[in-house]
Order: structure tokens, then sequence, then C-alpha cells
């Protein structure tokens, strides 16, 4: 099949097609690009952008700078009211949500705190339901917005790795996040994408590249404003080719390394393939597993966009995809690639090289293990052992290996493998393990680790005893056997020695499990219960003093409360002067 006599086809229109009413829809929804103000008073400088690739989800936000600190004040980006409040100890930690006339909610993350009216609406509403996290919805019309008011301030709570805001724009029938900077934010930016490297894969039986059947990645080099593939390297490919890129941007006056906005691959100067995020779904946002190279990302650390697309990855993200991006270079020809990376202000990036298709004898490894097919239900049912995969819990065909190993005296199971992990997994499987000579006493703190085989090391999946069985539900391949965990948090005071308080403002405690988990925390003054936040990735809670609920000048009795995921309890009791 020759490239340039079947990429001009019924299909090739009809994806033509589809990617304008897509990129009209888009372009509708941003009428008025001035709508909306910056959330910050400062120049609009980014740490990451929309679309970006992060770990199992695509990035559904800008994240905004804060010149390293916390404390800055936000601003409503428009007119509309507040529609939620959301705490959490992860995630975004304190975030606003505020809906627009124009059919949008805005959103802001990592906050400090929030305007004061706004704080003291919350801080009821936390003692009322005695819980740091919680998911306000709020009154329509309660709060009332002017573009510009001040709703809060700049932080770095929940999973944020350094100050910034986290600021999104969605529909709000839809909740799809559209990507801010399609709208006029003041964001500067005159640098286009960096192209690092390109990998090609032979995808079909008979195919290779440069006589190889595993999949061969060449890095890029930039020469006179144009990318080339380092030492112009010979490729002699056949069969089914699949590509990818490895491509990041920066924008102007940062140099924090941000994604991409749009993908196109071509083939003898026709579209193949286009990735685009002008939008983005959260339902659909893990099928990032299958649109980068996972198994590379998993050895290498390095996430690389793959411009072919399996029968399982479900992401609409491609206005273009001629045969899914799987090109049959079998003619004996050569051929151009290309691709065009740009960002969303228009800065274009260009790599071509050509390819020449050539048969060559190729010994391809034959996969030993169990045939898996993407859109089918597989299960194993083993001694000791079970597992349902339902259709759509992987994104391609595979060979599953599978292996029972001998236990060890770390765990009541043998150890087994499913597969290896460089395999992704879309959706939860139900896993079973029987336990071996687990006492009854230990049955509720039994749980389901993966385990490194090489150090031995693991980490808590969770999950129950049930009938004989030790289940729980899982989203990864690997080692996994049956551990318990009996050992209870750690409480570690940072402002209480001998009954005094070194800081009068508030009570600090690190909390700590090593295994499955911290689950709940209470804390009490006097009896009664206080609002101790807590910062899951540094692993600290604190109470701020609240004179309206606490008596000073006199004797105050603390408790701390601190669960695991197994119900193991460590208590920290103490008396003050305050």
């Amino acid at each position: 099949m020759h490239v340039s006599d079947t990429f001009l086809s019924r299909r090739s229109f009809l994806g033509t097609l589809i990617f304008l009413l897509l990129l009209n829809s888009t372009i509708a929804q941003v009428s008025d690009p001035d709508y909306f103000a910056p959330p910050v008073k400062i120049p609009m400088l980014l740490t990451g952008n929309f679309g970006e690739l992060r770990s199992n989800h695509f990035h559904s936000g800008i994240d905004i700078k804060t010149q390293g600190r916390t404390g800055l004040p936000v601003y409503s980006a428009a007119e509309g009211f507040l529609s939620r409040i959301f705490v959490s100890p992860g995630g975004f930690g304190l975030a606003l949500y505020i809906e627009h006339p124009n059919g949008t909610t805005t959103v802001y993350g990592h906050l400090l705190k929030l305007r004061d009216d706004l704080q003291a609406y919350l801080r009821e509403a936390q003692y009322d339901d005695e819980s740091f996290a919680v998911d306000l919805s709020v009154p329509r019309g309660k709060f009332v917005f002017k573009k510009g008011d001040l709703i809060a301030y700049s932080g770095n709570s929940g999973s944020s790795g350094g100050p910034h805001v986290h600021f999104e724009i969605r529909d709000t029938d839809t909740e799809k996040p559209l990507n801010p900077l399609l709208w006029n934010f003041g964001v500067k930016d005159v640098l286009p994408p960096t192209i690092q490297s390109v990998m090609l894969y032979p995808l079909s039986d008979n195919a290779h590249v440069s006589g190889k059947s595993y999949p061969q990645r060449i890095d890029a080099v930039l020469v006179n404003g144009v990318y080339h593939l380092k030492s112009d390297p010979v490729l002699n490919v056949y069969g089914e080719i699949g590509f990818g890129v490895q491509a990041l941007d920066y924008l102007t006056g940062s140099w924090n390394k941000c994604g991409v906005y749009e993908i196109n691959l071509l083939a003898d100067n026709k579209p193949v393939t286009v990735f685009r995020v002008d939008q983005l779904r959260f339902e659909e946002t893990r099928y990032i597993n299958s649109h980068i190279d996972y198994a590379h990302y998993r050895k290498y650390n390095r996430r690389l966009h793959k411009s072919w697309i399996e029968p399982g990855n479900r992401l609409s993200n491609y206005p273009v995809r001629e045969h899914n991006g799987r090109i049959n270079l079998s003619d004996g020809k050569v051929h151009e690639i290309k691709y065009l990376i740009k960002d969303v202000y228009g800065n274009e990036s260009r790599l071509a090289f050509n390819v020449t298709s050539k048969p060559m004898p190729v010994t391809r490894p034959k996969e030993a293990g169990i045939p898996v097919f993407y859109n089918k239900t597989f299960s194993i049912d083993e001694e000791g052992i079970e597992a349902e995969f339902e259709s759509g819990t992987f994104y391609a065909d595979f060979s599953f290996d599978f292996k029972k190993l001998p236990s060890s005296a770390s765990f009541y199971s043998p150890l087994f493998k499913l597969h290896h992990d460089q395999v992704p997994v879309h959706q939860y499987y139900e896993l079973k393990i029987k336990p071996v000579n687990l006492p009854s006493h230990l049955r509720e703190k039994a749980l389901i680790a993966a385990v490194d085989p090489k150090t031995g090391q693991k980490w808590s999946l969770g999950g129950g005893y049930s009938f004989g069985w030790i289940e729980a539900n899982v989203r990864q391949l690997g080692h996994f056997a049956v551990t318990v965990d009996t050992i209870a948090p750690t409480i570690t005071p940072l402002n209480i020695q001998n009954n005094t308080l070194s800081n009068r403002s508030k009570i600090s405690f690190k909390i700590r499990d090593e295994l499955s988990g911290i689950n709940s925390y209470r804390g009490e003054l006097n009896g009664k219960w206080i609002l101790f936040e807590y910062d899951a990735k540094n692993n600290l809670i604190e109470y701020y003093f609240d004179t309206t609920r606490v008596s000073p000048g006199k004797i105050q009795r603390l408790k701390l409360i601190v669960a695991d995921a197994k119900g193991n309890k460590k208590t920290y009791e103490t008396s003050f002067s305050y």
C-alpha cells in the first residue's frame, strides 16, 4: 500500500471535517478573548500549562507562579457567584469554584486561605461536620463577585509541589476543562516548542526498523532553526510503522518545562494524526497512559507522545487519525515523515526525515504467556489467586506473564507475578489472594501489597479479609502478596514539650503511617473537636487557635487520636497553659 495513495481518502476527508467542527466549536466558546482577567495582579508566568503530561492524567489547567511565596491576593477572573468550596489533604488542597454568566466555571486551587467572609463560612461548615476535608455546594447567589474582586490568597496546599495558583476554566454544563490560554491572560510566549527525540515502532508481524523488531529512539538536534535527527541516520523500515515524539515547550520569561498544544504527524505531506489540547474530558484523562509510551516512561522516566493510537484508547483529542496512525511502508519507496509541533500562540517547530521501505529478515521473539484481548474479559483462577479483568482494562492485546513464586517470612502468601508494571491498567480490577498461615486475630489487619521483587520493598494496595480471601481493587500490574499492618501511626509534637507550648498561635504535629496509610484523625481541646488542617504531602497537621472557641487563661487539655486504614490507633494527650 503506497502512502500517498491511501491518505487522501474518504476517511481523510471525514477526519478533516471533524477537526474543523471541533475547531469551530472551540472558537465559539472563546467568542470574547478578553472576557476573563488574570486571577493575580503580578506578571502571568507559568510553571505548567494546559494538557501537560502528568502521572495518570493530563493537566486540566494552568499553574501560575506566585514569586516563590504564599499569601498573594487572588481575584475572580470574571463576574459570577461562588458555587463550590472544596478542601482536601491532597489534590487541589483548598479550592474555589466560581460560575460565570458565559457558561463557564473558573477553579482556583492550592489556596492558603479565603477572603474573610468566605473563610468564616467555610470554618462554620468544617466545625458543623467535624471534618477538615469538605466538599461544599454553596447556595446560588450567596456570594456574588464582580470581575477583579478579591476572593482568596495563594498557597501551597494539597499535592502542590511549590507555591502557585492552579487555575482552570471549565464548561459549566459538561465540566469539560477548556484551555485557558485560548483567552487573553497576558501570558507572553515567542518561543517555539522543543523537539527532543522521535521513536519508531514496528507494529505488524513483518515490520522492522533498521532491521530490529523493537522500537528505536533517535535524538533530535536543532540546526539553523530546523530540527533534524542526530547524525542523519539511514532509516530502513518495513511493514506497519508507528511514530512517536518527545517534545516540550518553554514560555517567555520562564524555564519551567511545559506541554505542547498540537502535534501533527505527516507522511509525504499528508496528515496522519493530529493531537490537540484545546479541551479535555475528566472521564478520558487516564487514557494518557495509552497516549504516551508507558513502558518507556516506566523504564526511563521520559514521556513520549505516541502518534499512533491503540485500539483501546478512547481519548477524543485526535481530530485527525488516519488508520489510527499506523503507516504501511511496504512499497519499497522513500517516504518523508514530518512533525509539526505548535504551542497555543502559534509558535511552531518542524522535524522532517526520510525512511526507506526495505524488507529485511527479522527475528521477532515469540511472546510467551496467556493471550489477553483488550475488548474481552480476562480472568486468572489459579491456586491461591483470582483476578477478574473486565473488557477495557487494557488498551491493546498482549501476552500475559503469570507466575507463582515462593513466599518469604515477610508475607502470608506466595508472591504472585501478574505480568509487569510497564503495561498500564485503565480501570480497577478485583484481585483476591488466599492467605497462608494467617492467624485469625490478624485477619482484620491483612491487606494486599505490591512488592518490588528485587528489594522486597512493599506498598499497600488496601483490601480486606472476606470468606478466606484477601480482596482488593487494584489498578496496576506487578508482584503482589498478602501482608499485615499491626503498627499504629506515629505522632510527633513539633511545638509542645514538657507541657509547654512554644508557639502560641498554633499546635503542630507530624503524623505518619508506614504501610496502610493515615485513614483518620481527631483532635479535641477540653473535650471538644478542633480543626486540625492536614497537609498530607508533608505529614503535617496544624491547629490555629480560635479565640471564639477557646477560652484563654486556663489549662488546656489536648487529645489527638490518629488511625490508619487497618484500625491501628495512636493517642497523644497533654495539658498546657494558654
